[in-house]
């Protein structure tokens, strides 16, 4: 199925520029929260108090053409009334147990849910299907609701077993927090501002083209690969993420891809993994930095491993440098030589006693020293085609970055100073591996070639 209607990135672009008007430090939540509802998710949020919450919440309902807006601060007292609506009369007395929804949660299309995780079990195992399925247990029968995306906002993460699975409905989980210093002053700026510019909403056919554009993007084998990666080391850290939250945070990838055009997910899209991967900051912090270590940096070629390999082969050449072999003269016997320097005396101030020495500097035919030299122009090639490729990656990092409509300034930058220190690292290791070879080819040689090839320098195996 393909729809007529094209979302430009410019019309998005506008859009969320508008929504952010007016907010401090919050355009990675408002980018994060729109991504997430035309993925047709839900973010929690995950902070004190007077943290624009719920005036991100109220914004990103303008962001949807004629959507209905309900919002909600809850307690331990609150009742399923509050956010379900008040039992119908005229059911009752035709023995219906119904509750009037018009205005109410059942039939909202964007919901703003405070201090939502105090709520009693019987509310959340309510939320869990209507969050879930869009749909609401209305006495008999289940009525369909238009709901498009909630944000639920919270001081804290939940313990218990319906808490949990309630907090796991929620695909985004971004932690707010007060303004930085360097915001503060521009927060104080603001008195007296009001709301945002007017918003010129996307419709519901536009939000259909999107949903068709995304199911149409591919998933790559590098992604998917990273993707594995990142799944078996949150296993070994102890970090459960089910099945069905790795099918969602794929398609909010592709979401992500379609908004800005692309027919193929990219590795720089994964920078969104961190707060739907992970449940909380200092795990989500953990997740980031694993990231930024893989992302456009081959593990099997990673500078440390390069190293061992490089230490290999200067290792080898200073051992051939300093081998010695005996010295035989011609009648095949060993070959004594007096080396006595008259102006050294010990420490009696007697001259030194001549010393006989039976061996001499240990040369190599050409064939050995073809061979070492040839061993390590293999490295240098493996260098200086990586090296290639991280010049590479940088480009499309670059790139991503320009055109991206979701992507967080603060993490491009890191991406990049990464592969940029990764890049000095193998520069350090190409100067290296250049003077090992010097030393090889440096080496005595006989006056004919045995053509002994030498034994391969011992080192562990790189992936190509």
């Amino acid at each position: 199925m393909k729809s007529n209607i094209q979302i430009p990135s410019r019309r998005l672009s506008d859009l969320l520029d508008a929504l952010e008007h007016g907010l401090v430090e919050r355009r990675r939540e408002v980018r994060l929260a729109l991504l997430v509802a035309l993925a047709g998710e839900h973010t929690l949020l995950i902070g004190p108090p007077g943290t624009a919450k719920s005036e991100l919440a109220r914004r990103l309902h303008l962001a949807f053409e004629d959507a209905c807006y309900f919002e909600r601060l809850l307690t331990r007292f609150s009742v399923p009334e509050e956010l379900f609506g008040p039992l119908s009369i005229s059911a009752l007395e035709q023995d219906r147990y119904e509750r009037q929804t018009a205005g109410y949660l059942p039939q909202a299309s964007i919901a703003f849910i405070d201090e939502v995780f105090k709520a009693n079990s019987a509310i959340l195992n309510a939320l869990l299907t209507l969050l879930n399925e869009r749909k609401f247990d209305n006495g008999a029968g289940r009525q369909d609701c238009p709901l498009i995306s909630v944000i639920g906002a919270t001081n804290e993460v939940p313990e218990d077993e319906v808490g949990e699975a309630f907090f796991d409905r929620f695909l985004m989980r971004l932690p707010v927090s007060p303004v930085s210093t360097d915001g503060f002053r521009e927060l104080l700026a603001l008195e007296g501002q009001r709301g945002p510019p007017a918003v010129s909403a996307l419709s519901e056919a536009e939000r259909e083209a999107i949903t068709v554009a995304a199911g149409q993007v591919v998933l790559t084998d590098e992604v998917a690969g990273l993707l594995g990666e990142l799944r078996l080391w949150l296993a070994g850290e102890q970090a459960y993420v089910s099945d069905r939250r790795w099918v969602k945070i794929v398609w909010l990838l592709k979401v992500a891809a379609a908004c800005e055009g692309r027919p193929r997910l990219l590795l720089w899209d994964l920078w969104l993994l961190p707060w739907c991967a992970a449940p909380d900051s200092e795990r989500q912090l953990a997740v980031n930095d694993w990231l930024l270590a893989r992302l456009g940096v081959r593990a099997a070629l990673s500078p440390a491993r390069l190293s061992r390999v490089v230490e290999a082969f200067e290792a080898q050449a200073s051992l051939e440098q300093q081998a010695d072999d005996l010295d035989y003269d011609a009648s095949g016997r060993l070959k004594f030589s007096s080396d006595v320097d008259e102006n050294v005396v010990d420490a009696k101030g007697a001259a030194q006693v001549a010393r006989l020495k039976y061996t001499r500097r240990r040369r190599y035919g050409s064939s050995h020293i073809g061979a070492r030299v040839r061993q390590i122009d293999e490295l240098i090639q493996r260098i200086s085609g990586y090296d290639a490729e991280l010049n590479d990656r940088r480009a499309e990092l670059a790139a991503y970055a320009k055109h991206s409509l979701w992507l967080d300034g603060d993490f491009a930058q890191r991406a990049d100073l990464n592969l940029a220190a990764t890049a000095a690292s193998l520069a350090g290791l190409m100067a290296r591996a250049l003077k090992a070879r010097g030393d090889f080819e440096s080496l005595p040689r006989l006056p004919s070639d045995p053509g002994v090839l030498p034994e391969p320098v011992e080192h562990e195996q790189m992936a190509g």
